[in-house]
């Protein structure tokens, strides 16, 4: 298994989740960068750009190998993860995640704590005896729970003090809306093996209709810092919910290959909003 396989299997299209997450956490706390150790925000926004990935993906295609070979994401758009290969990759990810639990033993509690959530939402998702994937609502929860804690790390890691309670609810209907709608492209493959998720539990247009409510609750919880930007930037995904409403299973799938942009061009927009009030 070659190092290209590995990173590709880790999604790299996707690495600007938990980093970009990350990265917003880290601006939202900080009081200036004339106080910021600029060496240990590097490190762990290694961490959370490629082996935090590898591990959530890693441990996500192991035990989700008789759903996936039955997946057309799997030929050719992402990678079907054979069980021969199951053992060397379970290494790359202890490998590539052992320091960062160490250095983390060395930071403040709430830092520390933050990284326990992550790891208990990003391993208990896919693996037993939780495996919150297969538990319709649970699935959205655990997923949307490890991006959120990410932002929540990043903000402690650099002395963040201000009460964050309403931006974590909104980053959680955000990404409950996100993971929800992720679901639905993967509703026969999830229900011919058996897995019930939350887009099988509610259907197609209603997990859609989910999100959009979700998404409008996010922008509503934000307006006060935000103000006409969470409009703004909640508008992409209200379009996209719209037209996945009113397309059949070929056409969803086609508007669902956006997804990830959308994703990365509001997630930009966020952070560089955070990180000019700093400036």
């Amino acid at each position: 298994m070659n190092l290209y396989r590995v990173i590709r299997l880790s999604r790299p299209r996707f690495w600007i989740y938990e980093l970009g997450t990350y990265a917003l956490g880290v601006c939202a706390g900080l009081s200036s960068f004339e106080d910021a150790d600029l060496l240990t925000i590097l490190f762990f926004g290694l961490f959370f750009l490629f082996p935090a990935n590898l591990l959530i993906y890693g441990i996500n295609d192991i035990f989700d190998y008789e759903t996936d070979k039955l997946n057309p994401k799997k030929t050719g758009y992402e990678d079907l993860l054979v069980p021969e290969l199951h053992n060397k990759v379970f290494l790359y990810i202890i490998l590539s995640n052992i320091a960062f639990i160490i250095a983390s033993l060395f930071t403040s509690q709430y830092v520390f704590f933050s990284l326990f959530l992550f790891y208990f939402f990003a391993i208990f998702y896919s693996t037993p005896p939780i495996r919150a994937k297969a538990r319709p609502y649970f699935d959205s929860l655990f997923s949307a729970g490890h991006y959120v804690v990410t932002g929540v790390f990043g903000y402690y890691l650099v002395g963040g003090t201000g009460n964050i309670t309403l931006s974590v609810v909104a980053g959680m209907c955000w990404a409950i809306a996100m993971h929800a709608y992720s679901a639905v492209p993967d509703i026969e493959a999830d229900r011919e093996s058996g897995i019930e998720t939350i887009a099988i539990r509610l259907g197609k247009q209603k997990t859609i209709l989910l999100c959009a409510f979700l998404y409008a609750c996010a922008a509503s919880l934000v307006y006060g810092y935000l103000s006409y930007f969470s409009v703004l930037l909640v508008l992409p995904y209200l379009v996209l919910m719209y037209l996945s409403y009113r397309s059949d299973t070929e056409k969803l799938f086609k508007l669902y290959t956006y997804f990830p942009k959308i994703n990365s061009l509001v997630g930009m927009i966020l952070f560089f909003i955070a990180l000019f009030r700093v400036l």
